[in-house]
């Protein structure tokens, strides 16, 4: 992509979050409030044959989605590189196994693997409840204008 296609990907999406009625900061902490609140105790290792889906929570925490009604929240090592950003991740595993201080999340070439330190079981249809409840607003009607005078 060229410098000025850049510029303009950049500029758009200050925009667009610069319209958001939420702080972006606000929304990242709902977010981790919400997959925290549907995990379960942390578990030693889950089952990985394929990757459905996922999502970073911060450059530290990240869920993947193993089938869209199973998810695992993963704590890191600290920073990991590029987590935030990148568009593709890796997870490694010995024979279908994800397992914690062993298995690592790859981010890209040129960027050093982060080990996986707790992994958590998530509640998809308790998270769905908790995202749904986030959605609802108060709407109230509008007061009637005042009749406008004739002078």
């Amino acid at each position: 992509m060229s410098k000025t296609g850049l510029s303009i990907a950049a500029v758009l999406a200050v925009a667009l979050a610069a319209c958001s009625s939420v702080p972006y900061a606000q929304r990242q902490q709902q977010r981790q409030a919400a997959y925290a609140a549907a995990a379960g105790a942390p578990v030693k290792s889950f089952h990985f044959f394929n990757m459905w889906s996922w999502e970073p929570l911060s450059d530290s925490e990240l869920v993947v989605y193993t089938q869209p009604s199973r998810a695992w929240l993963l704590d890191l090592d600290g920073p990991c590189q590029n987590l935030e950003f990148t568009r593709a991740i890796g997870l490694t595993s010995s024979v279908g196994e994800v397992s914690t201080r062993f298995d690592r999340v790859l981010t890209g070439r040129g960027y050093i693997p982060c080990t996986i330190m707790q992994i958590r079981p998530i509640d998809v249809k308790r998270l769905r409840i908790e995202q749904e409840a986030q959605r609802k607003i108060n709407a109230q009607p509008r007061e009637p204008a005042a009749p406008a005078s004739g002078s």
